[in-house]
């Protein structure tokens, strides 16, 4: 009769439930990043309905950064803090006189009125995701202030109080009309 050495056996049964348990746990306390975007909505072919207007070239506002994240103007280099105002500027111009609303200078050379002002921006391959989001929010700054006084001054309200027959009111004002593209 042989000796035979029992080999304590590990129960294994319960190792499959153990694996599932910690699964679970590290999906659920496991944090799943998500990037996050610019929410835009892209402009139809003919935002305003009077497509001849967008095409003269006093009514577009072009805004390039460069490869070194330097802001330009018109072919002009100008500052961040600079833009808002420029912006703002051109867009509540109202050049052609249409604009009741408007507190512009009626400069010659910037836009016939809100409806027609185009910003285009444009960058280089190599900007900055950090620079293009920087110049995103000095734009979207500029429309902000520019809705915000004539809510304030033709509607008399503040842009809290608004309905939404105002702020489509707002909207139509000065409507956000950006148009964006990769430097050639």
């Amino acid at each position: 009769m042989r000796h035979s050495k029992l080999i304590p056996e590990v129960n294994a049964g319960s190792m499959a439930d153990i694996a599932f348990l910690l699964l679970i746990f590290f999906l659920v306390t496991a944090t799943i990043s998500s990037d996050t975007g610019i929410n835009r909505v892209l402009p139809s072919d003919c935002p305003t309905g009077d497509c001849e207007s967008i095409k003269q070239e006093r009514n577009i506002l072009r805004v390039v950064i460069n490869n070194e994240d330097a802001i330009m103007v018109e072919d002009e280099l100008v500052s961040l803090d600079q833009l808002k105002n420029i912006t703002k500027a051109f867009i509540d111009n109202n050049g052609d006189g249409s604009c009741n609303y408007c507190y512009g200078e009626k400069n010659p050379e910037a836009s016939d009125n809100p409806k027609k002002a185009v910003v285009s921006l444009q960058n280089g391959k190599l900007t900055t995701y950090k620079q293009f989001v920087a110049v995103q929010n000095e734009l979207s700054k500029a429309y902000f202030e520019l809705r915000h006084n004539y809510a304030a001054k033709v509607l008399q309200k503040s842009v809290d109080n608004l309905t939404k027959a105002d702020l489509k009111q707002v909207k139509n004002a000065y409507p956000f009309i950006l148009s964006e593209a990769e430097t050639k």
